[in-house]
């Protein structure tokens, strides 16, 4: 159970921890993606790793095993609503597509990602610190934590907070293109 402030840590450590294709990878990734350090990959990787395994699980179960049919598929209904609602899957998934979940699919959910991608930040670095100056609101809630995964229904929600210098200066910008296109 573990004392309550003294939180576990949410991610499992490489195995072999000097192994050069990985290292290479995780740097393709830690520069796409504008992320700090290598912890916030391995983070994203255990829950696509704890994902995966509950699909197996659910999969493999034979109907003498632990849970009965009906609660395996109250779990199987469970997981797959989570992860539609995270965005991970489309809404036709099934618990099979679970198992082709990558490491790239739960970053490109990050707040940071989106926001890079929404274009309110011309770089996913610019876009972090972003989100950690408190410049970027959610449903106009302010949120300073680049890890957050923002789902599927609050992707329209993503904006500039109230008030932030940021917001004008993209407006002003944007007045700009729009003024260059014109001409």
């Amino acid at each position: 159970m573990g004392h309550p402030r003294k939180s576990r840590k949410k991610y499992d450590t490489p195995s072999h921890p000097w192994n050069a294709d990985r290292i290479k990878a995780e740097n393709k990734l830690v520069k796409k993606y504008g992320l700090k350090n290598k912890k916030e990959i391995w983070k994203a990787e255990t829950m696509v790793k704890r994902y995966r395994r509950d699909a197996r699980l659910l999969l493999g179960m034979s109907s003498e095993q632990f849970m009965s049919s009906d609660h395996r598929a109250t779990e199987r209904k469970q997981l797959l609503n989570h992860l539609v609602k995270l965005g991970f899957l489309g809404d036709e998934a099934k618990l099979e597509d679970v198992l082709d979940l990558t490491l790239e699919d739960v970053l490109r959910r990050r707040l940071q990602t989106m926001v890079h991608q929404k274009g309110l930040a011309t770089t996913a670095k610019q876009a972090r610190i972003l989100v950690v100056h408190g410049h970027v609101a959610l449903n106009d809630k302010r949120i300073d934590a680049p890890s957050y995964l923002v789902k599927k229904s609050e992707e329209n929600l993503i904006g500039f907070y109230q008030g932030s210098p940021m917001e004008k200066y993209h407006k002003e910008q944007a007045q700009e293109k729009t003024a260059e296109k014109s001409d």
